[in-house]
């Protein structure tokens, strides 16, 4: 591992601290039952990791200001967001090893808990006319929707292609890391070019990252989920996908058939993840992976060399290399 998050979030570790109290600011509510649950939601927040490649892609392209402030408050609100309306969709009782909101509080006040917040950046960008920076995040909420949904109608079939799974983790995940990296070039200076640049690069980051936890699902490190949970999800990633194309059309059936009808079974799941790595799946994804990395880096090493270039470098490599 090249630099553990502190280090990497050194040359904005202001920008951080000040965005946290502001995000803190933005949470609060005059409703008793609101306003618990928030203070629940912020007590347990992630890595951050969004925020830190908004202020970083800011830094390089031409500086941290207030626009980079709401920016990355409005991408943290809509994220935040989508993880409590995920939890309900997925009927998830457990987020980062805590509680969901919707097993504390039930699907109903869930539902509305992940509206309001969506209503706050919604009102961040009017009401400091950020119309910029709304368009980005807006596109990038429809962007998601249309993935999860293209993910869910997949999942039925199991029919996947290689090229059907880069459109839903494209939409899904990758959507976010480039409007993190949009919205923070966008904050600064209005340069078609160098937007949609630093929107490709958060893209390929994106790709890298949702490959590395569809990685996770094979026991390849220490983590947060349990082993196999997207093969009981139905979820077919690219491990699997390789996997499935390199076999004959009786073994393909077979595996499938175990996917379909004992996804709950431990020893079969277990079946389709030794089959995985027999066909040699795991490889695959890690060099596709690899690449979607390296095509990363390629663009950020067209900017001058800085402490933020430096940090975003680190950070990208941290998104490959993560245990967890």
């Amino acid at each position: 591992m090249k630099a553990d998050l502190k280090q990497i979030q050194v040359p904005i570790e202001a920008e951080m601290a000040e965005f946290e109290q502001k995000f803190r600011g933005l949470m609060k509510s005059k409703v008793k039952l609101l306003d618990h649950i928030m203070n629940y939601i912020v007590k347990r927040k992630g890595k951050q990791m969004r925020p830190m490649f908004v202020f970083l892609t800011a830094g390089i392209t031409g500086g941290i200001n207030e626009s980079t402030h709401r920016g990355a408050a409005l991408i943290e609100l809509l994220h935040t967001a989508t993880l409590v309306h995920d939890d309900v969709v997925d009927d998830s009782n457990y987020r980062r090893g805590f509680f969901s909101v919707n097993a504390l509080w039930k699907n109903k006040i869930a539902v509305l808990v992940g509206d309001y917040l969506l209503s706050r950046g919604l009102l961040l960008s009017v009401d400091n006319e950020d119309f910029h920076l709304l368009k980005i995040v807006s596109n990038t909420v429809k962007e998601m929707s249309e993935g999860e949904l293209l993910q869910i109608a997949k999942a039925r079939k199991l029919d996947i292609t290689e090229e059907v799974y880069y459109q839903i983790i494209r939409q899904k995940t990758a959507s976010l890391i480039a409007s993190c990296c949009a919205v923070g070039a966008s904050s600064n200076q209005n340069e078609n070019e160098l937007i949609d640049k630093m929107r490709t690069f958060g893209e390929k980051v994106g790709m890298a990252f949702q490959i590395k936890d569809d990685l996770f699902d094979y026991g390849e490190d220490e983590i947060g989920k349990p082993v196999g949970i997207d093969i009981k999800e139905k979820k077919m990633t690219l491990p699997l996908i390789y996997a499935l194309n390199q076999s004959d059309w009786l073994e393909k059936r077979r595996i499938i058939s175990l996917i379909r009808n004992k996804s709950e079974d431990k020893k079969a799941v277990n079946e389709v993840i030794n089959y995985v790595k027999q066909s040699g799946g795991l490889d695959y994804a890690k060099s596709v992976m690899n690449k979607f990395y390296q095509e990363a880096l390629e663009i950020l090493n067209s900017f001058p060399d800085s402490e933020y270039k430096t940090s975003l470098a680190n950070l990208v490599s941290y998104t490959i290399e993560r245990k967890k």
